[in-house]
């Protein structure tokens, strides 16, 4: 059986074999980028070994293909080599250095799948499976589905193995050997040496996967959540009120599949046909949640980790009250620290951080701006918008998500179509308000001081912001009325002081 390379990297890969044919030096092709192409699937991430110094022949090479290089690993001679995007992709070339034969090279790599290699010059003349060299029996595997440690200390060498097992297994639909799998268990605990640059990495790709709870789940069956995150390994067991089907960890899970499915992105178990129905969804909000907020992540990315973060103050807020029901009286508010924490220990970005401890300690307001059936009053709706700020449609759509993973198979489908209304009633009286917040103030400061014989300071502040919400609330809309509502604002304060 043939090899087929994709025709769009032909003439990378022979200008890049020119290249070190002409220094006379010898490359393989290995890794993930062999491993897909004998599954058959496209990439645009090239793995090449070179019986060289990387770090001297990778620059070199960048130049060459108007790319540049980035060191990723200089003590093991790592280095990856970024090329301009063309028409359809970017590519990537990550080139290792063979310090001792190929055989001995791959014998140092993390699973069989990846542990095979091709001759550069071999592959563009044509070669065939049988011309791989595969030590470790990858192809093997791979007609098995099964990925398979090359050796007993691959985790021992690289922590971050532990997370990519899991990550790849997902990624191609295999399933991890159970011996792989007790070696994964018996060394869990190494995952805390590994930089928070690298796990935030496999983190991502992981949520970024269909289905990720169950990743979760299994991670956590593998010692791996109490390991990376104790904070969220304490809240299995915590039981909750009844109208909860979960206790706090498996329904911070559920929460997270929960948010793929009312982000069209997903499947959720126990939807009715009509359950997205009743949800606001447009092109927009489509392009905002798949907006960039740093590198590697989106919005519905962050929103699916805030998920699995939102009640990860629950243990220490849990009380039973005097009708012996139970509360977690505080816990978005105790818990927007922990999780700002969480993810600094781990590097992620400050917008990324802020976004998701934003969620954290906004999640309950949606359900808490109106009372009874009725919608939320046009001030309510303000005063949301302007606490929340940046997170406010995230956590509109996250608290959709938090009711489904509440009650699970339990739904009343009049409260789901109640909830979902308010989402869309806050979204759609915002957008109107919205236009008065960013217009030019009524009256500004100078105005208020000079009108009413006020002293620069707080209460200045106050009466503008009291203005602004008015005039967002459609109680004001001229200068004059400004003026007027203000010395109703004096004189009330006046009476309160009586």
């Amino acid at each position: 059986m043939k090899l087929l390379l994709n025709p769009a990297v032909l003439p990378l890969l022979s200008r890049l074999e020119g290249f070190l044919a002409g220094n006379n030096i010898q490359a393989y092709i290995v890794g993930g980028f062999l491993r897909d192409l004998v599954l058959g699937n496209d990439t645009a991430d090239i793995d090449i070994a070179l019986e060289a110094d990387t770090l001297s022949v990778a620059p070199q090479a960048a130049g060459f293909l108007n790319g540049r290089s980035v060191p990723l690993d200089e003590t093991n001679g790592v280095v990856r080599v970024i090329l301009p995007a063309d028409e359809t992709r970017q590519w990537h070339i990550d080139f290792s250095t063979i310090r001792d034969g190929i055989d001995k090279d791959l014998g140092r790599r993390d699973f069989t799948v990846d542990a095979m290699a091709i001759g550069l010059d071999r592959i563009l003349k044509g070669a065939a499976i049988t011309d791989i060299i595969d030590p470790f029996n990858g192809l093997a595997d791979i007609r098995q589905k099964t990925i398979k440690a090359t050796t007993n200390s691959v985790f021992k060498a690289d922590a971050a193995r532990l997370l990519r097992a899991v990550r790849l297994a997902a990624e191609l639909g295999f399933n991890i050997e159970n011996q792989t799998e007790e070696l994964m268990r018996q060394n869990c605990h190494l995952i805390t040496t590994v930089a928070g640059e690298r796990v935030r990495e496999e983190l991502l790709r992981l949520l970024a996967l269909n289905e990720s709870g169950r990743l979760i789940l299994y991670m956590e069956e593998l010692g791996l959540i109490g390991a990376l995150l104790p904070e969220l390994q304490a809240t299995k067991g915590v039981e909750q009120p009844k109208e909860h089907q979960w206790d706090v960890f498996n329904h911070s899970v559920k929460v997270l599949d929960a948010v793929d499915f009312i982000l069209r992105r997903g499947n959720w178990q126990f939807a009715d046909e009509n359950v997205l129905d009743y949800v606001p969804w447009s092109a927009e909000l489509a392009d905002y949640f798949s907006q960039k907020v740093s590198r590697g992540s989106n919005r519905g990315l962050l929103l699916k980790l805030a998920a699995l973060l939102h009640d990860i103050a629950k243990p220490q807020t849990k009380m039973i009250n005097a009708k012996g029901r139970t509360r977690f009286h505080g816990h978005p508010q105790q818990g927007e620290p922990i999780a700002a924490a969480m993810l600094e220990r781990l590097r992620f970005s400050n917008k990324e951080t802020k976004l998701v401890a934003g969620v954290v300690r906004h999640h309950l307001r949606p359900v808490q701006i109106s009372h009874g059936e009725g919608m939320p009053t046009l001030r309510a709706v303000y005063r949301y918008f302007r606490d929340a700020g940046d997170v406010a449609i995230d956590s509109l759509f996250f608290s959709l998500a938090d009711h489904l993973a509440t009650r699970g198979s339990d739904l009343d489908m009049d409260n789901w179509r109640q909830h979902a209304a308010i989402v869309e009633y806050v979204m759609a009286h915002y957008a109107g308000q919205e236009e008065d917040v960013k217009a030019p103030r009524l009256i500004n400061g100078n105005d208020l001081m000079l009108s009413f014989d006020l002293k620069p300071g707080p209460q200045v502040g106050r009466l503008l912001a009291a203005i602004e919400e008015a005039r967002a609330c459609r109680e004001i809309s001229t200068r004059e009325e400004a003026l007027a509502y203000t010395g109703n604002l004096l004189s009330e304060e006046e009476r309160d002081k009586l």
